[in-house]
């Protein structure tokens, strides 16, 4: 072993962070660094999942053998070059005892309580450190079609730090095609002016091969209006899945691979979705997602209004099926919290929603039917109610959604509740740690099933029709 010389040196103490070992070795050199003048120390701690491959990887840089943790090595400062190995802690407990005189006496116990802190101590400096690269890497959210009027309402609620957290910054990028290059660029300015301290950028663009580049969060807006009197349904379907075959190759390629996708909009929606599934095969299927907020909110603010209470107090509404076509509005797990009646109890007291109305037939004609006082209030929401709806659902994704609340999301069936499997079907699901798991332990009647048969055989014959459009279209492409 090498007697340490005079010239500037530090000693280098790496190793997992749960080490016993590695923490006798650093409290040994914290004591030689306090008592004798010229002992440096630098201590780097890696996580226990990464260790090896760092160790592996340093070793191979230098042409080191070591295989343990803690590895200690000496770099002298004034000369460069590659550090001289000293080994692991006993080793270095040797080199302490030889040259200086001075060991280290401490018991098992205390090492494997030393370790658990410094476990703990490095898990908190790297979510620090996660925190502050997110603050110098702003998110990249992307919304198409951002002339919208949803677009105009939704900006604010993303930059003002509710949805993706208050120490997240983002930069937000609007696309649309060039007619509408200079109301992109009105918003731009109108965003800047209002000076959000989270929002490091917002542009325009109008180039659709350079969209969603490095993008964390793609908000699909594109519509198409609907008048069945100027041309087939099946001519709209088709502009939708050639929206879809422009976009979702160019997600591949750009976005990142973690890009969550959300589909929103007036029409179609659970097949954008769809075909963003079908033509981008390498984005997770589990991070495309249709919205069907808007339903939800606004068949509890109608049942908020027949039973003269809040909104807020009434919860798990569900909305099954085709988002903006035919869908179901489900009552049969609604609850009502806060409600006025007889029965009072404190603020998690609950009652079922179906015991409180019993006018089934307004019910029906209100909520359910297709030509429903609600089907014609979502349609005529050009901006807040669907904005929100996005907000909302994006922060469920991030964060969590209320633990005992049901949410309804358009998913990927994968063949829940009896649904056909590779369509896009609003179901009942949760949201924890950036996921969704469907409810499948709730219960549905005999009368719900049947009613999703046919909502998801509408789906299937709707993808269809898109498939068949487009391969008339491209006939080389589908052979």
């Amino acid at each position: 072993m090498t007697k340490p010389s005079n010239c500037a040196a530090v000693a280098m103490f790496t190793g997992k962070a749960n080490c016993p070992y590695y923490a006798k070795a650093e409290l040994l050199a914290d004591y030689l660094q306090t008592n004798l003048p010229s002992f440096r120390v630098h201590k780097i701690t890696q996580h226990p999942d990464k260790w090896e491959q760092w160790l592996h990887d340093i070793c191979e840089t230098n042409g080191w053998k070591h295989s343990q943790s803690p590895i200690i090595w000496r770099e002298l400062l004034d000369r460069g070059g590659k550090g001289q190995l000293l080994g692991g802690l006993n080793d270095f407990l040797e080199y302490s005892q030889k040259f200086y005189g001075i060991t280290s006496m401490m018991l098992s116990d205390e090492m494997l309580a030393i370790a658990e802190e410094n476990l703990q101590a490095h898990l908190e400096i790297v979510k620090e450190d996660e925190e502050i690269k997110s603050l110098i890497n702003p998110m990249q959210i992307w919304i198409t079609s951002a002339s919208a009027p949803i677009c105009y309402h939704l900006i604010p609620l993303l930059a003002n730090g509710e949805v993706f957290g208050m120490t997240t910054e983002i930069s937000i990028h609007l696309l649309d095609t060039e007619q509408f290059k200079e109301m992109l660029r009105g918003i731009v300015m109108e965003a800047e002016d209002m000076a959000f301290p989270l929002l490091r950028s917002i542009s325009e663009h109008t180039k659709t091969d350079q969209a969603f580049i490095d993008a964390d969060v793609i908000i699909v807006l594109d519509d198409v209006l609907l008048n069945l009197e100027v041309q087939s349904l099946e001519n709209y379907i088709r502009e939708v899945s050639e929206i879809c075959q422009v976009y979702a190759p160019l997600i591949e390629k750009n976005a990142k691979s973690e890009v969550k996708v959300i589909s929103s909009g007036k029409t179609f929606a659970n097949l954008k979705a769809t075909m963003l599934r079908m033509y981008g095969p390498s984005i997770k299927p589990e991070n495309i997602i249709a919205i069907s907020t808007s339903w939800e909110s606004a068949a509890k603010a109608m049942l908020a209004r027949k039973l003269n209470m809040n909104t807020a107090g009434v919860k798990d509404v569900i909305v099954w099926g085709n988002i903006t076509g035919s869908n179901y509005i489900d009552l049969s797990h609604a609850k009502l919290y806060g409600y006025e009646c007889a029965i009072r109890g404190p603020p998690n007291f609950q009652r079922p929603l179906l015991n409180m109305i019993y006018d089934s037939e307004w019910i029906h004609s209100e909520l359910v039917s297709a030509q429903s006082t609600l089907s014609s209030r979502v349609s005529r929401c050009k901006g807040m109610l669907p904005a929100h709806a996005v907000a909302t659902v994006l922060r469920y994704w991030y964060h969590g959604s209320p633990s005992e609340e049901i949410i309804s999301v358009g998913i990927l069936s994968e063949g829940q509740f009896c649904i056909p499997e590779e369509i896009i079907f609003s179901m009942p699901v949760r949201l924890q740690n950036g996921n969704w798991e469907a409810m499948t332990e709730l219960e549905i009647n005999e009368t719900t099933q049947k009613v999703l048969w046919r909502l998801a055989h509408e789906l299937v014959q709707e993808k269809l029709v898109a498939l068949k459009e487009i391969n008339e279209m491209h006939p080389y492409e589908a052979e």
